[in-house]
């Protein structure tokens, strides 16, 4: 198992982006019924949602947030050794969308990019992947970057997921430091890959149906839209999630005054509290950002974290963060961050318009 410290690994900032079309759960009573919305909303806490538009993309909204980091933190664009894009959301098929976004903010050639398919667990393994890059070699700064459009895979027929996800991207840059380090550990189960999926459209099965055909009561939908077991979820969730944080607290001396937001991937504000309280953490620490952002896959984390702290607060915050779901993969970070370099979210509904490519 994946386990230990990144050494001499520092976040230096985080910045976040999201559309600014929103769109309120209360939207979806005609359609799914107002007793049903209701209990969706109680269950997962999410009131409304941000969703990009046709033309806007995860690259697109990272893109906002990339430039609005490294403005604030004055970095120098040719100081930048890496680019990572972590989505289930790319522009393409090929090429890989860390390439589009490392030409659209000019950085300089000797410059490793290359994309991570990577969900709810993207953005701790993301971290893990950032440091790892930088404990060899010359690497001294990553623009870790990701983003999903989950709404654009999703069936609006589907009750169970249409309500629950919402669109965003976000920037987080890490340095070099020798003052500095980031304990984690990973886990997957690779057993487990159905329970959240999109069936077709792929390799492995390249045509399915486009046809939405009905699964239960308010729940339509095709081949090619996202399917999540939401019973299986639940119960990985709650089980493997609070035994990860009670023995990588302990194994690494963490008390429950040690740390300053608990900020975990917002899939469920039912299961979110569950966590807390089989993991003995306080609500008083639980970061909270889907009920106005939803499920925003990868970038649920950071985007919990500058709602937490985007303009609010400065000084050194330390930040237990754990992800989980699809794959199914999970894992945590522990790190020190400044709320002063935690950006407000950004609203946008800018996109690449020169990315629409007809080949000749």
């Amino acid at each position: 198992m994946p386990k230990g410290i990144l050494r001499n690994i520092a976040i230096r900032g985080i910045a976040c982006a999201v559309p600014k079309t929103v769109v309120k759960t209360s939207e979806s009573n005609g359609l799914f019924g107002e007793e049903s919305v209701s209990k969706f909303v109680k269950m997962t806490g999410v009131e409304q949602r941000h969703v990009a538009s046709e033309k806007q993309t995860a690259s697109d909204l990272a893109f906002v947030a990339a430039q609005d980091l490294i403005k604030h933190l004055e970095w120098d664009i040719n100081s930048i050794d890496g680019l990572i894009f972590v989505t289930q959301s790319p522009d393409y098929i090929a090429p890989a969308t860390a390439c589009v976004l490392h030409g659209r903010l000019g950085l300089k050639k000797d410059c490793i990019a290359f994309d991570v398919n990577l969900g709810c667990s993207g953005f701790v393994y993301g971290i893990y992947i950032a440091g790892s890059l930088m404990q060899t070699g010359d690497t001294k700064r990553i623009l870790f970057l990701g983003g999903d459009t989950s709404t654009k895979g999703i069936s609006p027929l589907d009750k169970s997921a249409a309500m629950l996800f919402g669109d965003s991207g976000f920037a987080t840059a890490l340095e070099h430091d020798e003052a500095s380090q980031i304990p984690y550990c990973y886990y997957t189960d690779g057993t487990g890959y159905k329970s959240i999926i999109t069936p077709a459209g792929a390799c492995r099965t390249p045509k399915g149906s486009h046809e939405r055909r009905e699964f239960g009561e308010g729940v339509l939908r095709s081949d090619y839209d996202l399917y999540m077991n939401g019973a299986e979820v639940f119960d990985f969730t709650i089980t493997e999630v609070p035994n990860m944080l009670k023995s990588f607290m302990a194994e690494h001396n963490i008390s429950h005054n040690d740390y300053d937001l608990f900020a975990p991937h917002q899939a469920n504000v039912f299961m979110l509290k569950h966590i807390a309280k089989k993991a003995k953490i306080s609500l008083d620490k639980l970061g909270v950002s889907m009920d106005r952002y939803g499920n925003t896959s990868v970038t649920s984390i950071p985007i919990t974290i500058c709602d937490a702290y985007g303009g609010k607060e400065q000084g050194i915050k330390k930040v237990l963060a754990p992800g989980f779901g699809i794959g199914l993969s999970w894992g945590t970070n522990y790190f020190d961050v400044l709320a002063e370099n935690c950006l407000p979210i950004i609203e946008t509904d800018d996109y690449f318009e020169d990315g629409g490519i007809v080949v000749d």
